[in-house]
């Protein structure tokens, strides 16, 4: 089964589009006044951008841990991004390193941790 959408809630959707637009190849297909956005990719992937706005409680509170992950295909694709990144309002947890079997890092944007690394090899 695949998995074709995903809606994940940031408190400034304009910030959100930039970010996943410009850096992480994204697209965005549908802007309603900055309280919900849809975005794609190339794997036709739909990311749905969820304004806290809209919630009856506004604050982002995701589980300790949660993030979303963008698997590049090695080390090189990986430095490339970050070096991108840190034009962006982006906070790092650390530089690109060795994580388990894999490489890559973790930055925090608005109320999400996102991961970019290579695959890792148990995974291939």
């Amino acid at each position: 089964m695949k998995l074709n959408h995903i809606n994940i809630v940031v408190k400034d959707i304009p910030a959100a589009i930039n970010l996943f637009e410009k850096q992480l190849g994204f697209n965005c297909i549908q802007n309603r006044k900055d309280a919900i956005a849809v975005l794609t990719n190339t794997d036709e992937f739909a990311l749905v951008l969820w304004s806290s706005k809209l919630n009856k409680e506004p604050t982002v509170h995701y589980p300790e841990n949660f993030h979303i992950g963008f698997y590049q295909p090695d080390k090189e694709t990986v430095m490339a991004i970050y070096e991108r990144l840190k034009t962006e309002n982006v906070i790092f947890e650390s530089e690109p390193k060795t994580i388990r079997k894999t490489f890559g890092f973790y930055f925090h944007f608005d109320s999400l941790l996102i991961e970019i690394s290579v695959m890792p090899a148990s995974f291939e």
